[in-house]
């Protein structure tokens, strides 16, 4: 399995993306605040990544990509998706199904009105909420309060890098979330807080693309039954799944399980 690795210019900085050379439809994967890329090596290394040709950047200020150029545009769920919209173009990919992680599944819904070309999204850690109900769709957690925190201490680092990803924990988890700049993460929290994106109650209720939910059961931040009660016009499969004994990032600590329900949905997408 050939991975390539590429850094695009961009409008809002260089952008680090990894590629598996399938040949099927792009498959974009966004990941989540403070991560990178190189928590979808499962995915990358597997036999999707051979039978799809699958994308995953390093969001701006994250991983191998450059810190924003500028951070008032890019550090927002709506800058993060131009972003990617941006890389899509780059790279000639004119039609692609997103999975997108916590914020990269907020990422994904903002896509909708802006990639035309997105046949179907996976989301996962994501509660798609109005402005005025952001705090029903997460849970008090110990340490949420991280995930808007502009300056880490080794101690933060590590309590955010253990609870996102959950086990099996490695070093360079703790090396991905120290190296995030931390102006992403306080003015991405900042303008989320104040509502600047698109209601996303409102986006998954209207005209969308197939749209699979999938979450773990000991999900520690998403309320996963306000999740259940959101209306989708198009829920893949008609349910919002869940995964019991996973957490966060179900694709990372149950790829066995996680994998063979994303290549279902792939191959659905593709069918239609």
């Amino acid at each position: 399995m050939t991975i390539s690795q590429k850094t695009l210019e961009t409008s809002h900085g260089k952008i680090a993306v990894r590629q598996t050379g399938g040949q099927e439809t792009t498959v974009m994967l966004i990941h989540g605040n403070s991560s990178s890329s190189a928590v979808f090596r499962n995915q990358l290394e597997s036999p999707l990544g051979e039978r799809y040709h699958i994308i995953a950047p390093d969001l701006p200020g994250h991983g191998a990509s450059g810190d924003a150029i500028d951070p008032e545009r890019s550090y927002s769920m709506e800058g993060y998706a131009d972003a990617m919209t941006e890389v899509l173009g780059l790279l000639g990919v004119d039609k692609a199904i997103v999975f997108g992680w916590s914020l990269g599944g907020h990422i994904g819904l903002e896509m909708i009105d802006r990639f035309p070309g997105l046949l179907g999204l996976m989301i996962t850690g994501t509660p798609p909420v109005s402005p005025d109900e952001v705090g029903n769709g997460f849970k008090p957690s110990p340490h949420m309060h991280l995930a808007g925190q502009e300056t880490f201490s080794a101690a933060d680092v590590e309590a955010y890098a253990r609870s996102t990803c959950g086990e099996p924990f490695e070093p360079f988890l703790l090396d991905t979330v120290a190296r995030t700049d931390g102006r992403a993460r306080r003015l991405m929290f900042e303008k989320f807080a104040a509502g600047t994106g698109r209601n996303q109650r409102e986006i998954v209720a209207g005209k969308t693309p197939p749209i699979a939910v999938l979450n773990g059961v000991d999900e520690p931040f998403v309320d996963t039954d306000f999740v259940a009660t959101v209306k989708f016009s198009n829920l893949w499969e008609g349910r919002a799944h869940l995964l019991d004994k996973s957490g966060h990032a179900p694709f990372w600590d149950s790829p066995d399980r996680f994998n063979p329900i994303f290549a279902r949905f792939l191959a659905s997408v593709d069918r239609a």
